[in-house]
């Protein structure tokens, strides 16, 4: 528990630094939901997601108003369901209903978001697997909170260039879909190579290998981080480490006690504290920031890509001393549209979307809520896909892409998302061709090192 100097410390980090845990998630397992008709499988969700998650949002409430720890949303990751429909769906209008069952079931309970409309296709697709692939444009253009993955590569498997090469049009797809908002379905998809089941949204599910269901947190505080480099100012690197270190353990208790907490009230084992530094458009809520209190003039100059490493290795390492169970995807975010430095430095152009992948090789996730002018081809699009799949696959990290390519608007106009998801000017893209490549069939193979046997 925490001790009476860290409760101090824990009231400042709220009051003043913009603390919150970001989610508590609960992962729930749908394998038990599979049967012969769709229709079944549909009532099978609604009622098991409906059963567990009843008391999820008035917990977290609770835990809320007896700590003073903000909580800002509640969700629900679940079995990627390209696995729980494959014997009844025998059409991309099945998965759909699925669905429609998992946005009525997250609205029942009351969550922010539900995750796990997902395949995991890192070598091949399934016929099933493909369906889902097929249903993005009308399954997220006609729900509400319903977030998919699609996991298109690992270092063990290599990248699935079928698959790649797929989603490219399927994005298009969903922004034509989503078209009177901006685009907005394009949010709540994420392609990933080396995909862990983590709880932050849209690339949120419950891993095959867990139990029945599971409490996790995903905990943020990079308001926190920037408020103690201000101490660092003029110090040399160790001492900036350390502060930012003693930060991340701090802020990691925190994430450690709401989720003992959840799960003793819910009586569903805790499964993991993932300690990402997830930024928000408010100003003092930024990754871009902490990166600049570093020494940068602006996010996006030389140096950049080396300071993010520094934070990205240093977050882990104080976060991991905090907790048994530190996991996901922890460590920093840069979702342009969420951080408002960010915004700022990619408006002036001093961010660019080649800059942005330098970036991906050292942080935690990928190219992140970036809008892209709503002309550029799906063949490009597919090409940052292989980009930044290819960068995870040698380099042994997860890493994703969430482009938004926003239809009818272009460069240097703006694109808004609301709440969390914030907003961005619209970047360009080299839309230098790459169609051949990406169409070319197939599998790129994993790396020499992957073989560990």
């Amino acid at each position: 528990m925490l001790n009476i100097m860290e409760v101090h410390e824990t009231n400042q980090m709220i009051e003043q630094e913009k603390l919150d845990v970001r989610t508590i998630t609960m992962g729930i397992s749908l394998l038990d939901c599979a049967a012969d008709s769709v229709d079944e499988v549909c009532d099978n969700i609604y009622n098991k997601i409906t059963t567990y998650a009843k008391d999820l949002v008035s917990t977290g409430q609770a835990i809320e108003r007896d700590y003073g720890i903000p909580i800002v949303n509640k969700r629900i990751t679940v079995t990627p369901i390209s696995l729980v429909g494959a014997s009844s769906c025998k059409t991309s209008d099945d998965f759909v209903k699925i669905a429609h069952a998992l946005d009525r079931a997250a609205k029942k309970v009351g969550v922010d978001l539900i995750g796990g409309y997902s395949a995991l296709v890192s070598k091949s697709m399934t016929p099933a697997e493909e369906l889902l692939i097929r249903s993005l444009p009308k399954a997220l253009s006609e729900t509400d909170i319903v977030c998919s993955s699609v996991n298109v590569g690992s270092t063990k498997t290599g990248i699935d260039m079928n698959s790649v090469e797929l989603l490219g049009h399927i994005i298009k797809d969903i922004a034509h879909a989503t078209a009177d908002n901006d685009s907005y379905g394009c949010v709540k998809f994420v392609a990933f190579c080396n995909a862990p089941d983590n709880p932050f949204m849209a690339g949120g599910f419950h891993g095959v290998t867990e139990g029945d269901a599971v409490i996790n947190v995903g905990v943020s505080g990079p308001g926190v981080v920037s408020r103690a480099l201000d101490e660092a100012k003029g110090k040399d690197f160790e001492f900036l480490c350390e502060t930012i270190k003693r930060t991340a353990f701090k802020i990691t208790r925190v994430g450690q006690l709401v989720a003992q907490e959840a799960s003793r009230r819910l009586g569903i084992p805790f499964g993991i504290i993932d300690l990402s530094l997830a930024p928000t458009p408010a100003v003092g809520d930024s990754v871009g920031e902490v990166l600049e209190k570093i020494g940068l003039e602006q996010v996006g100059a030389p140096g950049t890509t080396a300071a993010l490493a520094m934070l990205n290795d240093q977050v882990k390492k104080g976060g991991i001393m905090a907790s048994s169970y530190v996991g996901g995807l922890s460590g920093a975010f840069i979702p342009v549209s969420e951080d408002k430095n960010m915004i700022d430095a990619a408006t002036n152009g001093c961010l660019k979307i080649e800059k942005l992948e330098a970036m991906t090789c050292v942080c935690s996730v990928g190219l992140d809520m970036i809008a892209i002018p709503g002309d550029t081809t799906a063949s490009t699009i597919s090409g940052i896909i292989a980009d930044e799949a290819a960068i995870g696959m040698v380099n042994q990290k997860t890493t994703a892409v969430r482009v938004i390519p926003v239809e009818g608007k272009g460069v240097g106009e703006m694109a808004n998302f609301g709440g969390l998801m914030g907003y961005a000017p619209i970047i360009p893209v080299n839309q230098t061709s790459c169609e051949a490549f990406v169409t070319r069939g197939g599998r790129i193979p994993a790396p020499i090192h992957s073989f560990k046997n």
